[in-house]
């Protein structure tokens, strides 16, 4: 048998569709691969001082290309010889290959004869498994293809990190297109969940109404079947999931976070403007650095913009092994300032702090925006408006909480609805502190993200510490939440004021000016004008309407002789005219 002949057989018994799937995947990596090979070669080539030849420029692309997965890569050309591990992954570079993987995965799915009907469990199950395969796979042969590459440059990867972070986020990034690309089912994910639930060996009627309270069945919510109150997404707040509700309001309180931080970044950078454009400037005199200095600015804005979440939250975060810059110090922590220094000891180890935090960071722009002291440090007008922009990051967590109390109270008490719809009080606290929970557990994962090592012994922390910045959203979101959440849920389920209420508060704030008539009024007329009041106030308006008059039925008549049972006398004759 020939070689193509076997080739042909082997190929006719693949799944449908596994070929294009593989094919999609590669391309994906490819095109992340090439777009940021593209960008080096062309800043090498603008550089004036290309100290490698075009070899090391692809083998740098082909490093930030794995970096932009989340892999570590080591830098071995470093002036102790000791290789320096560089950590930091810049943010906004992983959004592109997540991107690509999704897409490849969605169209997998949506294209040839591995499209099949959402509603068909078993079609459905056979094409996304040969489409998630397929592009994780395509998409891991490029990415082994670059490792085994980028290992002989000055950038070599951790065989490590890549084992483990590559194949997740590709794992992670190609399910959520094949999932969206069916539609969104919850079906294989409370099946899933069913599983891995059960698997632990919780009880059932727990895992239960955890599945579903954290993913609720559509068809059943929309047709009608959890009882006579069952509505759509705007029925009743009883029949709202409490899960899914704290789910959105986490994602809610984790973007106001992470926009805060944002604030709090672009604040700093204008009021250290002269030392963010001296540093910009300090770099490189040429314009291909300048230019490839503000595309790394830009790729690591996300990553700043979660530092100043986590410096706004209160734990802050490390620019170094024990140099913390947080709201409420900036400075050594342990090696300066000890105990045993005394005050004017403290006063100079606080200023050659500041002085050693400003020697160890490099000319950078987003490191010159870092605070160079804490509240209470500065002296004169720029001392205290410093102080209080210090004080207002606050308000960056203040405003998450009260974003997921308000979600939460929107679904548990809307304002349009009726009171005995609206839930419980411990459920509602549930809700909130389960939200400040995912939001905790949101930022943490951001925290992680942007964190790490940027080389050894003192570099070896640099970023917020995740653990921290976790358990700060927590403490933060809930206890703003709850008691905003149970201010509001208060508010709009009271008892509705009746008329008796609104007349006696009427009565109390009219309660002064009417001490200063009765004081001004003559003795003979208070009693009058209390008289007067009094009936105002205890007289009722009861509406009535007034009946048609009919033609040939008198229009009136006397009470006492209808209740008589006497005819009704007729009535009165109409007013002669004088001048006739």
């Amino acid at each position: 048998m020939s070689s193509a002949a076997a080739l042909s057989r082997v190929l006719e018994r693949l799944p449908a569709g596994l070929g294009g799937a593989l094919l999609g995947g590669a391309v994906a990596a490819g095109l992340g691969l090439g777009a940021l090979a593209v960008l080096v070669t062309l800043l090498w080539i603008t550089s004036p001082y290309p100290d490698s030849g075009p070899g090391g420029a692809l083998h740098v692309a082909a490093a930030l290309w794995l970096l932009a997965h989340g892999v570590e890569l080591v830098r071995t050309d470093t002036l102790s010889g000791v290789p320096a591990p560089v950590g930091v992954t810049p943010l906004l570079l992983l959004v592109v290959p997540v991107w690509l993987v999704h897409r490849a995965a969605r169209d997998a799915v949506e294209s040839g004869p591995v499209r099949q009907p959402v509603r068909v469990p078993v079609g459905v199950r056979v094409g996304v498994r040969v489409a998630w395969w397929g592009v994780v796979v395509g998409y891991l042969l490029v990415g082994a293809g670059a490792t085994v590459y980028a290992a002989g440059g000055e950038l070599r990867p951790s065989w490590l990190s890549v084992a483990l972070r590559l194949p997740a986020l590709v794992a992670v990034a190609s399910a959520a297109g094949v999932w969206t690309a069916c539609g969104r089912p919850r079906g294989p994910l409370r099946a899933a969940a069913y599983r891995a639930l059960g698997a632990l060996g919780l009880p059932a009627d727990a895992v239960r109404r955890a599945v579903e309270g954290a993913l609720p069945d559509r068809g059943a919510l929309r047709g009608g079947d959890i009882g006579a109150g069952a509505v759509g997404e705007g029925g009743p707040a009883a029949n709202r999931s409490g899960i899914a509700v704290a789910g959105r309001a986490a994602v809610a309180g984790t973007v106001v976070l992470v926009g805060g931080g944002a604030l709090v970044v672009a604040l700093s950078l204008g009021w250290h403007a002269g030392a963010t454009r001296d540093s910009f400037l300090q770099l490189t005199d040429v314009w291909s650095g300048r230019f490839a200095v503000l595309l790394l600015v830009l790729a690591l804005m996300p990553n700043a913009a979660v530092w100043g979440a986590a410096y706004g939250l209160g734990p802050g975060f490390a620019l170094g092994a024990g140099n913390v810059v947080a709201p409420l110090w900036v400075g050594w922590v342990g090696s300066v300032g000890s105990a045993e220094s005394g005050s004017a000891g403290s006063a100079g180890s606080a200023g050659s702090a500041r002085a050693g935090l400003r020697a160890l960071l490099p000319p950078f722009p987003l490191l010159a925006a870092v605070p160079e002291g804490s509240p209470g440090g500065g002296a004169g007008l720029v001392g205290i408006a410093g102080t209080l922009l210090t004080w207002a990051v606050l308000l960056v967590p203040v405003a998450a909480g009260v974003t997921v109390a308000w979600l939460i109270v929107s679904v548990a008490a809307p304002a349009d609805g009726e009171r005995q719809d609206a839930w419980p009080f411990g459920r509602t606290v549930l809700t909130v502190a389960a939200a400040a929970g995912l939001c905790g557990v949101a930022m943490a994962g951001l925290a992680a993200l942007a964190a790490g090592p940027m080389g050894v012994a003192v570099l070896s922390r640099f970023g917020p510490v995740w653990w921290q910045v976790g358990a700060a959203a927590v403490a933060w979101t809930a206890g703003v939440g709850v008691p905003v959440a149970v201010g509001l849920r208060a508010w709009r389920t009271r008892t509705p004021r009746t008329a008796s209420d609104g007349s006696r508060w009427r009565r109390v704030w009219r309660a002064p000016w009417g001490w200063v008539a009765r004081v001004r009024m003559p003795r003979w007329r208070r009693g009058a004008a209390a008289k007067v009041e009094v009936a105002a106030d205890g007289a009722e308006f009861e509406p009535y309407d007034f009946l048609p008059v009919e033609e040939g039925v008198p229009a009136w008549y006397d009470d006492a002789a209808w209740g008589s049972g006497a005819p009704p006398p007729s009535p009165p004759p109409p007013p002669s005219d004088a001048s006739g």
